[in-house]
């Protein structure tokens, strides 16, 4: 690779959910392991499911989805994917290098490619994902929905989420949030419990 491997962070796939920003598009969560921070990718529907069928080893298309001609093409020239570098961030776009190497020379090929290929590919070969320092520093989020006891001032405003409610309907709201994958909503609803938990005491 143009750096040497450690100077990389590896990162593994925490997951695929609806985007909530961008309808039609999805989310793919990458986690840098080490740190907990994570790199949420906005990929398309057709790279979701690709990505997904890769990822079950036993679902096999009727027909090879894209991905999976490549692979077999890969396969057939006598290289393997050795790695995806995703090495930079612009705009919100990230890029990405596909490491080929052949299996027999030992040369090695690289490839430019979107990062939601390159993670279909990666996921086909069981190959591992790395990230820069840089791209984590830019583009990484801590997610952390057991959220931290907060001293605030502000125990008297009103709450922030349906104050009509009851805890035992905000609950059942809370479930059907994340069973749909609505971060955001559950966010929102766990801290409006969390509040009212703290008010009752």
């Amino acid at each position: 690779y143009k750096r040497q491997v450690m100077d990389y962070k590896k990162l593994i796939i925490r997951g695929i959910s609806y985007s909530q920003t961008q309808s039609g598009a999805y989310a793919l969560l990458l986690e840098h392991p080490e740190t907990g921070v994570k790199l949420p990718v906005v990929i398309g529907s057709f790279e979701a499911q690709s990505i997904s069928m890769g990822l079950e080893k036993d679902l096999k298309p009727p027909r090879p989805l894209t991905h999976d001609l490549f692979a077999e093409f890969v396969e057939n020239a006598r290289y393997t994917l050795e790695s995806v570098i995703i090495y930079k961030i612009v705009d919100g776009v990230f890029f990405s290098n596909i490491n080929f190497v052949n299996r027999l020379l030992g040369d090695s090929i690289t490839l430019d490619a979107r990062t939601s290929d390159a993670v279909a590919m990666a996921v086909r070969f069981d190959a591992p994902v790395y990230t820069t320092k840089e791209v984590l520093n830019e583009a990484g989020i801590l997610l952390n929905l057991d959220f931290p006891e907060e001293d605030s001032d502000d125990a008297d405003e009103e709450p922030a989420y349906a104050p009509s409610k009851s805890i035992q309907e905000l609950q059942s709201e809370l479930d059907d949030a994340v069973k749909n994958e609505d971060f955001d909503l559950a966010i929102k609803i766990q801290e409006e419990i969390k509040a009212r938990n703290k008010k009752i005491d």
